[in-house]
């Protein structure tokens, strides 16, 4: 697998361009703020054909380039439905202090063609096999996709959902702390230690690595079966 990484606009945030190698058709998660100049770079320099763009979450520091490259490339934006209005109205998921910030306006649109989402599905694309896990709490509508690796192991694109050291906020409207943890119990920590994690900010790091070190996920037990706790 070929993954190509860059942070992207004024928040840093990761877009990845993967592939089954050099040469071939490719997915572009997160395509945020300034990416298109990057992505077009990358395309040329690794003679990649997009063929989707995969959204973790509707934020528009992961989303902002979205139509102009699905709509420049002809190919779909692929979004769970929770987060979809995010797209034509980004301020729905921003603070007050951010609308303060770009003066109350931030004008984008959907991309022509746009897909859903849905919890488990299994999407081929690119020669790639991507499992999606629906994992709110950072916003109502975050996902993580999974991939196999040839050598072996598994490779999360992460989105605002994990860090490295951390998690994502979930103070922003959409977001709930409750729901975050119940994400982390049930979908992140089962995951096998090797999986490498890609997350939407920062460096990469794996399961096994925020099991022992994360505070977030160091009180959580993965086998209980009651109620999410808060934080």
């Amino acid at each position: 697998m070929l993954v190509v990484g860059f942070p992207t606009g004024a928040f840093q945030a990761n877009c990845y361009l993967v592939a089954a190698g050099e040469g071939e058709p490719c997915v572009i998660v997160d395509p945020g703020q300034d990416a298109v100049e990057p992505i077009t770079e990358a395309l040329r320099k690794y003679r990649l054909s997009p063929v989707a763009a995969l959204l973790t979450h509707g934020h528009f520091d992961h989303v902002f380039s979205v139509t102009p490259i699905c709509d420049g490339n002809d190919i779909a934006a692929w979004i769970h439905p929770d987060d979809r209005e995010m797209l034509s109205d980004p301020m729905k998921g921003i603070s007050q202090q951010g609308l303060s910030f770009f003066g109350g306006r931030l004008e984008m649109r959907e991309p022509a063609e746009v897909r859903e989402l849905a919890d488990g599905a299994e999407l081929d694309l690119a020669g790639l096999s991507l499992t999606v896990d629906h994992t709110p709490g950072h916003t109502r509508g975050s996902v993580v996709f999974h991939s196999a690796l040839e050598e072996g192991g598994r490779v999360m694109f992460a989105g605002d959902t994990l860090f490295a050291g951390s998690i994502g906020r979930t103070d922003l409207p959409g977001g709930d702390m409750r729901t975050m943890t119940e994400t982390l119990r049930t979908r992140i920590l089962p995951l096998p230690d090797e999986t490498v994690v890609l997350p939407g900010h920062g460096n990469s790091t794996t399961i096994g690595r925020e099991r022992a070190t994360n505070p977030f996920l160091l009180e959580l037990d993965p086998d209980a079966t009651g109620p999410a706790r808060g934080m």
